[in-house]
């Protein structure tokens, strides 16, 4: 019986030998042996590369070539660390996050230097992979064989990058332990095998394509089909062209695949399953049914505190049954908030007590956060627990329904609302390409409900749908309606909320509203704006040109 390898350099030497192809990418295509052959040949490069004493830190600022799971398996086998770069973030911020994570070498293609210009970075030698004498820099390591004995399951593999939405983003720290597990744990849940090929599409600089796509290809012995960056028109078509079985997702990726045109041979590929997070409960149901393909939404923070598994009966809505340890708890006292009701049409009761902050009181492999320890210490804030940051309600049979990041909260009369129940909600609305909801303030005291809608809006038909839906409470209505062409969202396909939050009523779009007592909708104008039913603690001015009517 095989024994269990426990570190990613195992992993990865595990491939040598192995002539099936292993990774795809554009034309080219890689056998698993040579995947293995380059990570060894980069983890010798990169030991002659780093400097005495330095940080053994890599980091990589690339789009999903093969150079990024290259240099994945390279830092595995010499010990050291990937921090995947952010090409999205600019100036002084890109360099903040370089230079934060002490990174001696930074990894990069042509494509990227212009970001690069004028940085201070000091100490940072570049190594560019499509430069002409990038292959006669690796040339005289081509012999290397991957030798995992160098690496301990305690060494660092990531520096993750947070989201960044409330301040400077934080790197969480993964060890090779952990993302072993993480990979194995996946194998093991989905039964994934190494006639598999895992299409990554979402990007490497983010911890889901690495922990929950890269990882368990890498455990299963499966193949590996990299898109350059996330195309919903090209989806399906590398999926058929790559036989992919299995793919992750973040944010809104799935919406915007269900927008592409549909054909009535879509069910014809090769998928069996797709996992990830955010999609929302419709947006599910609406995949399988022009896919043939099940999602299965899953939770897990970046920094590893806490996971939540679907299982089989899992009730709709809900991501899963909270394991021993976990417990949903009132964020200022502390104290277990009480279970979730719910109706017979599926509408949440008491909100007001039900929803609070995931919490692992359990053990947990977090590991910290790279050179911060005051962000570590807002992690176990109370009790020495692992405190999420995320909105939860929890039934009274264990199951966990995900009610909204932390700063999603929204407190409308008194009473909690769970964020993304009511965009689940509003995602059934026929015109509906893609729904965000948030919280804006109340002139008096509070929240009012916002929602940004993509797609095709009618105010008497929208306020008809509301009307009809049965789990909808009577606070959840939004008070305004953003008509958006397309969500904002974040590099990682995660919805801007902190854009949309700071502009609120007050936005360059159309905005339709539901004065108080009222349930038709009307288009929102500069008065309204300046009047005492609309708050004005907000930071960003009037624009009168986004009030006035414009067709869409």
């Amino acid at each position: 019986m095989e024994s269990i390898r426990r570190t990613v350099a195992e992993l990865v030497a595990a491939r040598w030998g192995d002539r099936r192809p292993g990774l795809w990418f554009e034309e080219r295509v890689l056998s698993h042996h040579e995947v293995a052959a380059g990570a060894a040949a980069r983890a010798a490069l990169l030991a002659d590369l780093l400097p005495a004493g330095a940080e053994p830190h890599v980091g990589v600022l690339l789009d999903n070539t093969p150079e990024f799971p290259l240099w994945l398996g390279a830092a595995a086998l010499a010990g050291a660390a990937v921090a995947g770069i952010n090409p999205t973030r600019r100036g002084p911020e890109l360099a903040r996050d370089i230079r934060h994570t002490e990174c001696p070498l930074l990894v990069t293609e042509r494509s990227q230097l212009p970001l690069l210009d004028g940085l201070d970075l000091p100490g940072v030698r570049l190594l560019i992979t499509d430069a002409p004498d990038y292959a006669e820099l690796l040339a005289p390591y081509a012999d290397a064989v991957p030798d995992p004995s160098r690496a301990t399951p305690g060494d660092r593999i990531l520096l993750c990058f947070t989201s960044g939405s409330t301040g400077a983003p934080k790197a969480a720290l993964c060890s090779q332990g952990r993302l072993a597990a993480a990979g194995r744990s996946l194998v093991e849940q989905f039964g994934l095998g190494p006639d598999g090929v895992h299409y990554v599409c979402m990007p490497l600089f983010h911890g889901n394509a690495v922990i929950a796509d890269w990882a368990p290809a890498l455990t299963a012995g499966a193949g590996v089909a990299l898109r350059r960056r996330f195309s919903a028109s090209g989806f399906l078509p590398d999926v058929r062209r790559f036989r992919a079985t299995y793919f992750t997702y973040v944010g809104r990726a799935v919406q915007y695949v269900l927008a592409t045109e549909a054909r009535p041979d879509d069910a014809d590929n090769p998928l069996r399953l797709g996992f990830g997070t955010e999609a929302g409960a419709v947006d599910a149901v609406r995949f399988e049914r022009r896919f043939g393909v099940r999602l299965v939404e899953g939770y897990g923070s970046s920094e590893g505190g806490a996971a939540v598994q679907w299982t089989p009966g899992t009730p709709a809505g809900a991501v899963g049954r909270g394991a021993p340890g976990l417990a949903v708890l009132d964020p200022e006292s502390g104290a277990e908030c009480p279970p979730a009701r719910f109706d017979g049409a599926g509408r949440l009761l008491n909100g007001d007590m039900a929803i609070g902050e995931l919490v692992n009181r359990g053990p947990n492999p977090f590991e910290g956060y790279w050179r911060n320890a005051a962000a570590e210490a807002e992690r176990r804030r109370r009790g020495g627990w692992y405190w999420t940051g995320d909105l939860f309600c929890r039934d009274a049979d264990g199951y966990l329904y995900f009610a909204g990041r932390g700063d999603d909260r929204l407190r409308v009369d008194g009473e909690n609302l769970a964020a993304a129940m009511i965009e689940n909600i509003l995602a059934r609305y026929p015109g509906a390409a893609a729904v965000a909801v948030y919280a804006v303030p109340d002139p008096v005291t509070g929240d009012q409900v916002m929602a940004a809608i993509a797609g095709t809006f009618d105010p008497a038909d929208f306020a008809a749908f509301l009307a009809a839906q049965p789990d909808l409470g009577t606070k959840m209505a939004p008070r305004f309606v953003r008509l958006v062409e397309r969500m904002p969202v974040t590099a990682t396909n995660k919805i801007h909320r902190a854009g949309l939050r700071r502009e609120g009523p007050r936005c360059a779009d159309p905005v339709w509203w539901r004065p108080p007592g009222e349930r038709a909708y009307r288009r929102l104008t500069a008065e309204d704006a300046e009047g005492p039913l609309v708050s004005t603690r907000g930071p960003s001015p009037v624009r009168r040109q986004g009030l006035e009517p414009r067709t869409r």
